[in-house]
């Protein structure tokens, strides 16, 4: 006797994306997916038709968060809008690392995997667009050292994302804690 349909759609995207992050997109297949889900492989396909369109509509579901996470910000200070935006970035860490396999989805065969990706470049470009806005203005109000260039101040800035938390200290403190030492480096 089969198992019965017991996980949701939101239940499939959260295993997608932990299984993807685990495994990468070459390691990670149906089958995978149906060991750690409660219901039938077949319940999968009741919302997807294959790899392609899971990978992609969770990836789309992690950057709509991540939007509407940092299209919320209200950019009035551009630094306090930076530091806000950089805890997004380290709530939603795996964003890049997911987003990182967007190239190998073959979307020949899926027409939903194809607007999937459109919209998730549509918002890394709208991302990468406010991101440059806030530094540019931060740099305006010399907020920022004019002496270093603004892609090294966005490269650094990108780089404490993926700084481990060791300490295991809360993600709102520890993104806190990541904008204090960029900002203020780590000179006595």
């Amino acid at each position: 006797m089969g198992r019965k349909q017991s996980f949701t759609e939101t239940e499939l995207l959260d295993t997608t994306k932990q299984l993807v992050l685990e495994h990468g997109y070459d390691g990670f297949h149906l089958k995978l997916l149906s060991q750690h889900l409660s219901g039938a492989r077949s319940t999968i396909y009741q919302y997807y038709a294959n790899k392609e369109e899971i990978v992609a509509a969770c990836m789309k579901r992690v950057m709509s968060a991540v939007l509407d996470k940092a299209l919320a910000i209200d950019e009035a200070e551009p630094m306090d809008a930076l530091e806000q935006l950089l805890l997004v970035y380290v709530e939603e860490s795996a964003l890049h690392q997911l987003l990182g396999n967007a190239s190998k989805i073959n979307t020949a065969n899926s027409s939903a995997a194809a607007r999937d990706l459109e919209y998730i470049e549509a918002g890394h470009q709208t991302l990468k667009i406010q991101l440059s806005r806030l530094f540019e203005r931060a740099q305006q109000n010399k907020d920022l050292r004019q002496d270093i260039p603004l892609p090294v101040l966005i490269g650094v800035f990108f780089n404490l994302i993926d700084t481990p938390n060791m300490l295991n200290i809360p993600t709102p403190a520890w993104g806190k804690l990541l904008f204090q030492m960029w900002i203020g480096g780590a000179k006595s």
